[in-house]
């Protein structure tokens, strides 16, 4: 079958796997997309270049579990595919629909890891006309970076950024103000990507029924498994206004808990600082609910009622590694860094009203 791109439009220039372009529209900013296909979600942006920065013009997220069982079989199943592919269609109508010029469509740990993940891939072109791009443990770690660089506290000589996925987790050492405006990725001394998340790390341990028992040996589980990163970076600077900043399910969850919201809401959640303290109480409080509660709540619900506590499990090894007084929740990352990066490399911001230079 004769591959196509997302929007199936004649003339489109594609520049590598991923990725794909149409000529800029004259008179007015064009439309760029970003895909993020993970082991447990399918999340898109759609978006359009301003001034400064860009303003997102549509978005889609879904829980999808691609990588479903993947810790015990090795392969992506044939529910989780179907499942995967209903919401990458509606991705695919979005795009086309606002109009998309340019995009990159990534995918991460569960196609990396998945003896069929090449398979799938061929099946998504084949299906829907989206090519994805499979991206390796470091640009995923770069690209959150990119997307969450704003919110780094300016003043602080060092910062760790961390990013829970489902199947892998990426931990960062950040040194310098460098970090909060690059495009590149640039400030990262140092970084690690944990083979596991919340999916395979619920798998492991449960995630439904967690004691304290089950809780102490996801979280040692973890350390183990920073330590060697945790000793790598041991002798950077730090300073008093050394923090951690999170992105992921996890982090805005936990936020979103611990704000008392009677709906998850973004504009309360990105950007928030939370105290050692408090970070500690809504741990607490998670730990405490039983599976029914934590379904109830309205920042967790059904379909991450039996993950959070993993996360949980995740962050507090994390913090265990990096003692911080301070944490900084980031609702944005690997999307945001995504069009921050194709907006940089079309110099969309040296552009009049989004026309060509």
């Amino acid at each position: 079958m004769a591959l196509v791109t997302p929007l199936g439009a004649p003339g489109e220039a594609r520049t590598a796997p991923g990725e794909w372009s149409r000529p800029w529209r004259v008179g007015g900013a064009p439309a760029y997309a970003a895909l993020d296909l993970g082991t447990n979600n399918c999340r898109l942006l759609v978006a359009r270049p301003t001034h400064d920065g860009f303003r997102v013009v549509d978005a889609y997220s879904r829980i999808v579990r691609l990588g479903e069982g993947l810790s015990q079989t090795g392969r992506l199943s044939q529910a989780a595919i179907e499942r995967t592919m209903a919401a990458l269609a509606v991705c695919r109508d979005k795009m086309r629909a606002r109009g998309v010029t340019r995009a990159r469509l990534i995918a991460t740990e569960a196609c990396r890891s998945a003896e069929n993940g090449p398979e799938f891939l061929d099946e998504v072109r084949d299906r829907l006309g989206i090519d994805l791009e499979i991206v390796d443990r470091e640009t995923e770690a770069r690209l959150a970076v990119v997307g969450c660089g704003a919110l780094i506290d300016r003043e602080a000589k060092s910062t760790v950024l961390f990013d829970i996925g489902g199947g892998s987790s990426e931990v960062v050492w950040l040194a310098g103000r460098e970090a909060a405006r690059d495009a590149n990725g640039g400030g990262v001394k140092a970084w690690e990507s944990l083979r596991l998340g919340v999916v395979t790390l619920a798998e492991r341990f449960g995630g439904v029924d967690v004691d304290a028992a089950a809780f102490a040996s996801m979280v040692e589980f973890v350390a183990e498994r920073l330590a060697p990163f945790a000793a790598r970076v041991g002798g950077e600077a730090r300073c008093d206004r050394f923090h951690l900043l999170g992105t992921s399910g996890t982090v805005t969850t936990i936020a979103g808990v611990y704000l008392d919201l009677p709906r998850y809401d973004r504009r309360y959640v990105d950007g928030l600082w939370m105290s050692r303290a408090a970070i500690d109480e809504t741990i607490g409080r998670l730990r405490a609910m039983s599976y029914a509660e934590r379904v109830a709540n309205p920042c967790i619900g059904r379909e991450r009622a039996d993950l959070v506590l993993a996360g949980c499990a995740i962050l507090e090894a994390i913090r265990l590694s990096f003692p911080a007084e301070r944490l900084r929740i980031a609702d944005r990352g690997l999307r945001e860094g995504i069009l921050t990066q194709l907006m940089s490399a079309d110099r969309v911001w040296g552009r009049a009203n989004g026309a060509p230079a």
